[in-house]
């Protein structure tokens, strides 16, 4: 009987080759495209800064360069010596602090009770919390004008300041109410027979189990009220009351064009966040990733 030959050895070998060969290219292939991802999300903000150091001229100038023509180093305190800028940093920074720390004061206690307790109307609830996420401010701004116009409160701190609570209270809600509800009712039960109180044991006990929770709750807060646009330009009228996102746009209207300190204000307006996100990077990654493994 005659045997009949077989590839599967040198299938096999070939496929072995590649894999190896994939091993040994993977140690600078994956270094390489992440690389390229990086620099594609860091090229505007690489262009926005080299903008800054240009004269206004320069910026609009055909055909344009990558690297300014003249070197204009000044652009920078010329815009922190701005009255304006300065009263657009302190809105943002209020508006954008005192919105979070309302998300917080609310969420904590909402979460831990819906996560804790069985009640009638509970999962409606936690429904109608979710589907606030599906309305956008743009959708709203006009009937958010119209209540705040009704309480004389357009053009105030206040307004803005309970608008982006109000809009970022479902997420913080929502992420604090699965940490909540991961921690095993053990634990409470031992902090009570120790003697702690309701109180004593969500603030002694629960919150520092659900500090990555708590922390990824305040970055996406703040991040969202220092960004807000839409509803920062319809309730801010005066110019020395509008946040940074608003304000820095009068920089170049159809009047005056000052690229340059537009794009100085704009570097200036992300350094706050990027300050934020390096302070709390290890606990936003923990909360983000927590109970991805059980």
């Amino acid at each position: 009987m005659t045997a009949v030959p077989t590839t599967t050895g040198a299938a096999r070998a070939r496929a072995s080759a590649r894999h190896t060969g994939w091993r040994r290219h993977r140690s600078w292939v994956m270094p390489l495209a992440g690389l390229g991802v990086m620099l594609v999300f860091l090229a505007p903000y690489l262009v926005m800064l080299l903008d800054s150091f240009r004269p206004s001229a320069d910026v609009v100038r055909t055909p344009p360069t990558f690297l300014p023509r003249v070197w204009q180093l000044s652009t920078y305190a010329q815009v922190l010596g701005d009255d304006r800028f300065l009263g657009w940093l302190k809105t943002s920074l209020v508006v954008a602090t005192a919105s979070t720390a309302i998300v917080v004061v609310v969420s904590v206690p909402a979460a831990y009770y819906t996560a804790r307790f069985r009640f009638p109307g509970r999962m409606a609830f936690l429904l109608l919390v979710l589907v606030t996420q599906m309305f956008s401010p743009t959708a709203l701004v006009v009937g958010i004008y119209r209540e705040w116009f009704n309480l004389d409160m357009v053009n105030t701190y206040g307004a803005l300041i309970l608008t982006n609570a109000a809009f970022n209270l479902a997420f913080a809600v929502w992420i604090l109410h699965g940490f909540f509800g991961s921690i095993p009712k053990e634990v409470e039960e031992a902090a009570h027979l120790d003697g702690c109180s309701r109180f004593g044991t969500l603030w002694r006990v629960m919150l520092p189990l659900t500090v990555p929770g708590l922390v990824t709750a305040v970055i996406f807060t703040f991040i969202a009220a220092w960004n807000e646009y839409v509803v920062a330009l319809t309730l801010m009228l005066d110019e020395d009351r509008k946040p940074l996102t608003v304000g820095i746009t009068s920089y170049v209207t159809g009047y005056e064009q000052h690229w340059d300190q537009l794009f100085a204000a704009s570097v200036i307006a992300i350094v706050p966040v990027v300050v934020l996100f390096a302070v709390i990077e290890k606990h936003l990654v923990g909360g983000l990733t927590a109970g991805s493994v059980k």
